[in-house]
Formats: structure tokens, sequence, C-alpha cells
């Protein structure tokens, strides 16, 4: 056996993150997570129902289910139905396959392959269920006294405790859970034309062309594949223009208006300055939101018709703007300082001007 150490080049890798996007901070995350989840479940369960032979607190598998709800639990498999559907429908598999084959060598492969196809056909696919589907198998008396009982209490029960904890959890630490992928653009006009910002660069079927070439199954929902590739084109917009900030192109001298200004005060601002933005601000100059015309359409006051406003900051690279201002309803980013004040605003054609500089010049052609 050699001992000859790592190399340097290799070392880095064994304390790297696995997962993309993993921090310690996010992993830290996931622990207390699965601290909380995991010891509420069982003191509930164990609340309700006792502790004894006949019935543990909590089953194995919900330990495994604990790690995709708190440490990735943007992954498809770790959604409330997956998690549910897939423990309690796995473990009666389990049960079906227990009763009927009484050779456990031939039982556990017969109820793990059953669960798992069982799960992708009802869109639960969860890997702990297989887990569970061996419990059920396995699981001696605790499991066999409760029959076909078992996949609903202590499963179906253990798991749907764990989402509710889950949902509560990442609430408190405002993080998206259940995970819904953010849909694809759509033209704001309703018109049949593609949204502005997928009219280059790769399309929708390119995505589903590149993972039929694959002929693999990757733990992302493919909304989210998309959504992150459109991300990675607008990185790379920044890294090679991102010289040019907000500062350098937008307008200083801003239209605004106050929050006790009445709609027609504001409409009369839009027009006489041929704008289709106008920042509201409060008795403190700090940005309140914004109207356009569209806001304002039957409104006699301010009070109740401000739009969010879409801000950025004064060294925010200008380039990174593209897609708000390419959405369809964005027609200006407000430029705000550390305090909230409005110092500046960039319009589409701002945008539309500073890129045609950030274009490389033309070769000249020789004549002849």
């Amino acid at each position: 056996m050699s001992n000859s150490p790592i190399p340097p080049n290799r070392r880095h890798l064994l304390f790297s993150p696995i997962l993309a996007g993993a921090t310690l901070r996010e992993r830290l995350f996931a622990c207390l997570g699965a601290l909380v989840g995991i010891s509420l479940t069982g003191m509930i369960c164990g609340y309700l129902f006792g502790q004894g032979p006949h019935l543990p607190l909590i089953v194995a598998p919900m330990g495994a289910s604990a790690v995709l709800l708190f440490a990735v639990p943007a992954s498809p498999l770790a959604q409330p139905w997956s998690i549910i559907g897939g423990n309690t429908i796995s473990a009666m598999i389990g049960i079906i396959a227990s009763h009927f084959i009484h050779e456990p060598i031939f039982a556990i492969g017969v109820g793990v392959s059953l669960a798992i196809g069982t799960m992708s056909l009802a869109r639960c696919l969860h890997p702990p269920g297989g887990a569970a589907a061996l419990t059920a198998v396995l699981g001696g008396s605790a499991v066999g006294s409760w029959g076909l009982l078992f996949p609903l209490v202590p499963v179906a029960l253990n798991s749907c405790i764990l989402v509710a904890l889950g949902i509560v959890f990442h609430k408190l630490g405002r993080r998206n859970y259940p995970h819904v992928a953010a849909a694809a653009p759509v033209n704001t006009h309703q018109t049949i034309d593609p949204p502005s910002l997928t009219r280059i660069g790769f399309r929708e079927e390119d995505v589903d062309a590149a993972l039929a070439r694959f002929e693999e199954t990757f733990d992302i929902d493919r909304g989210d594949l998309s959504r992150l590739l459109r991300q990675v084109e607008v990185e790379v917009a920044v890294r090679s223009h991102g010289t040019v900030t907000c500062a350098d192109i937008m307008s200083r001298d801003v239209i605004s208006v106050g929050e006790g200004a009445t709609a027609e005060e504001a409409r009369a601002l839009l027009l006489k300055h041929n704008v289709r933005t106008l920042p509201v601000k409060n008795r403190d100059g700090r940005l309140v939101g914004a109207v356009g015309l569209r806001e304002l359409v039957g409104a006699d006051l301010l009070a109740g018709h401000i739009a969010d406003a879409v801000t950025a900051t004064a060294d925010a690279p200008a380039i990174s703007l593209l897609p708000a201002l390419t959405d369809g309803r964005t027609h200006a980013v407000v430029i705000v300082d550390a305090g909230g004040h409005v110092i500046g605003l960039i319009s589409q054609t701002d945008l539309l001007g500073a890129t045609a500089h950030m274009l490389p010049d033309a070769p000249a052609h020789s004549a002849g």
C-alpha cells in the first residue's frame, strides 16, 4: 500500500462542498434544522402515542428525510409530497412484499424495486423511501403488530410532522420551501413572440436536447436549471463589462413625486418629462415605490396604487440590470444609497446606449 501524501491539487477536494452552492453557513443551518425537526417529531409522536416495543418514537428513514429536507430543500426529492408520499407508499409496498414473499432476501429486493417504480409513477421519488420499504420488510414485531397500519402510523405521521416542522423552520429562516421553480419567462405583451431576453442565447428546447443527450437524471428541477443557465449568461456579461457601473450611466436629475401627491400631478409629470417610471418618495426623501401610467389608471390619489420599485446601488455593474430591464414590465431601475434615498435612475434607453459603447469596435476593412 502506498503511503505517499495526497497531492496539493487534490487535497482541497476532500474539504470542498460536494453540492453546488453549499456553504458552511448553509450546512450549519441544515444541522440546526435536523436537530429541531427530528427531536420535535419524536417528542410529538411520543406524546401522542407513548413509547413502547410496539410503536417506536420515530422510524429510521426520517433521519435520511431530514438530510434532504434541511440540507437540500430545493431538491425535487425533498418536497412535501416526495417526503410524505414517498415514505408512506414505500412502507406500504414493503408490507405487501413481506406478506406475499416469505423469504426475506427476495422480499427486500422486490420491496425496494417496486417502491422505486411506484414512487416514480406517483411523482414522489424520495431516496429514504427505499429504507422505509426495508424497514417494513425487516421491522420485526414492531412492524408486524401494526400490519397494514404501519405505513400510516408511524411512517406517514412521522413524515407529516417532519414536513410541517420543516416548512415552519425554513419560513423563519426566510427560505423558499416548499420550493417552487421560477416560471419560464413569458411575453408580458401577450403576443406570440418570445420574451426579449430569450431571443438570443440558448432556448428551452436546447435545455431539453442537452438533458436527452446526457441520458442521466439530475437532482435539480428543470425550471431551476434553465434559470441557472440564464444567470450564468448574466454573470459572463458582468465579468466582461463589469467596469461600467450604474453611477457611470444613471440620470442624476431624477423626476420624482411625493407619496402624498395626487394621481393627476403624477400623470402630469410623466407626460411633461416623457418618462415611463416615476419614483415615489416619502417625507424623508426615501424611496417608497414607483408609479407609471398603468398604476394611475382610474386613480385619484397615489396611496394604494404605488408599485414596488426595482432598485440597485450606484456601484453595481450596469450590465447586471439587463434581466430587469428586459423582463417586459420594468422600464427603469431606481438607484438608491445605503439609506434608501433616491440618487439616480437608469432607463432602458440609458442601458441600451451604454451597451452600444461596450460593444467591440468593428474591424476596419481595407479597400480594394
